[in-house]
């Protein structure tokens, strides 16, 4: 296993304009975002805005080959979720958008979940329990806790609410690379696993199933969805520990974490 990398200052500001560029992305899908859309519409908007407004680049596009600028995940797609033309957003629906962002060679990573107003109870629930059970595991981070405190907390209010938690995917390390140590998983015991140190910079992205929490790939080797069919939700952000606490690089304006 290679090092957790301890970003310096000028990492750290560097990682935060990367952070801030990506907030705005979704600021503005928040308006763009409208019923009868399509998942490759989105797509599009967001590779231009990053490229055009934002003079950055869509980090997923080209990793691991992969063709796109983010992934839309809808309903039962758990993550990796490929935009389609033929794919059109109803009243029913819930999706995850999730987008990296790279700037001047440093990349953050965020994912928001979009819903309409004719989603079910039971899926607006889904959705806000994900959100707080993200909250709920950022709020463990601080100088001293452990990587299982996160993962302890999450998986914890995910379970008192009836819902399970997918285990096969996590966060992880992130700066000049998508993907670095440390491995950030969603479940786990306290006390437990790697001590987080000032400087470590890593995303908290839990995926939360509505029924069981087995899933599958389905055969164009990217998109992955709950085995029973159910919904999935998920939201992430890239976060910092600082000397005290956290700092979520990727909090977008109209956001507190609760």
């Amino acid at each position: 296993m290679s090092e957790v990398i301890i970003k310096t200052d000028q990492e750290i500001e560097l990682m935060r304009e990367s952070g801030q560029l990506l907030s705005q992305v979704f600021s503005m899908l928040d308006d763009f975002i409208t019923l009868g859309i399509s998942t490759m519409q989105i797509n599009n908007k967001v590779e231009d805005f990053i490229i055009n407004n934002l003079n950055a680049r869509p980090a997923s596009k080209g990793q691991y080959g992969y063709q796109y600028a983010l992934n839309t995940s809808v309903n039962d797609v758990v993550c990796h979720g490929i935009p389609k033309e033929s794919q059109t957003l109803k009243c029913t629906d819930i999706i995850n958008v999730d987008i990296t962002l790279e700037k001047n060679g440093y990349i953050t990573d965020s994912s928001k979940m979009y819903m309409f107003d004719k989603v079910t109870p039971q899926a607006k629930k889904l959705v806000n329990v994900t959100y707080a059970a993200m909250c709920k595991g950022i709020k463990e981070v601080k100088p001293g806790a452990t990587l299982g405190d996160i993962g302890h907390a999450i998986e914890k209010y995910a379970n008192m609410a009836g819902f399970t938690i997918v285990k096969e995917y996590c966060g992880h390390g992130i700066g000049t690379q998508m993907h670095e140590e440390p491995q950030v998983l969603h479940y786990g015991k306290k006390n437990t696993g790697l001590k987080l140190k000032p400087g470590m910079i890593f995303t908290i992205e839990p995926m939360i199933n509505q029924g069981k929490s087995k899933i599958k790939t389905k055969k164009d080797g990217w998109t992955v969805v709950t085995k029973d069919k159910q919904l999935s939700a998920q939201w992430e952000h890239t976060i910092l520990v600082t000397d005290t606490a956290f700092e979520v690089l990727t909090l977008r304006p109209d956001e507190k974490i609760i």
